[in-house]
């Protein structure tokens, strides 16, 4: 049964209707993985979909469009060859990755000093800091695929705290970082989708 009342509001979050509002416990990452289609092939570099468009349409609308809002990053992981799957690419080291992360959430804490710290700040607090540097309301940076990336309110809320941990994590400003953020939330049925690798 959900709790309506928490003693950790920064662990909880919560759900609002006509009916009231409940708190759930909510601290977490998810990490999730889809087909693209029914037959997991389309945009596939080596095997062709099969799948007919409306059965494609309907597949994807599975997932919501509210659920999806709700996901910061969204990426299409291409087939990698068996060269690729062999081959010992070498990679950053975990250490230089983990100084790297060390750094901006130091970064990150002297930002927010003052009021409770919470890095997952309010969306009013982001937005705030997004015009303090540079981003204004009518910015539409262009997706991958060319087109405009109009998010909702909430969704550019939450881009712009991804915007601010991509600067934060190679020590650079944040506007630069806006357009690639929201290349991040492109919609799933489209071609623009950002390719991960």
């Amino acid at each position: 049964m959900p709790s309506r009342r928490s003693a950790s509001p920064s662990r909880t979050d919560g759900v609002t209707r006509v009916w009231g509002a409940v708190e759930f416990p909510a601290r977490f990452t998810l990490i999730a993985g889809a087909n693209p289609c029914p037959c997991g092939y389309d945009g596939d570099s080596v095997r062709q979909c099969e799948c007919l468009p409306h059965r494609v349409r309907l597949y994807r609308q599975k997932l919501s469009g509210p659920l999806l809002d709700r996901i910061d990053l969204r990426l299409a992981v291409p087939r990698l060859s068996r060269r690729e799957l062999l081959e010992e690419a070498p990679g950053e080291p975990s250490a230089a990755v983990r100084d790297r992360v060390e750094e901006a959430r130091e970064r990150q804490g002297r930002r927010y000093a003052g009021p409770p710290l919470s890095l997952q700040r309010p969306g009013a607090r982001a937005a705030r800091a997004a015009h303090g540097e540079g981003v204004g309301p009518g910015m539409r940076p262009a997706g991958p695929g060319g087109g405009d990336v109009r998010p909702t309110g909430g969704g550019f809320d939450r881009a712009i705290k991804v915007a601010r941990t991509i600067a934060d994590l190679a020590g650079a400003e944040l506007v630069g970082a806006v357009s690639e953020a929201l290349s991040y939330r492109m919609d799933l049925a489209g071609e623009g989708l950002a390719r991960a690798g």
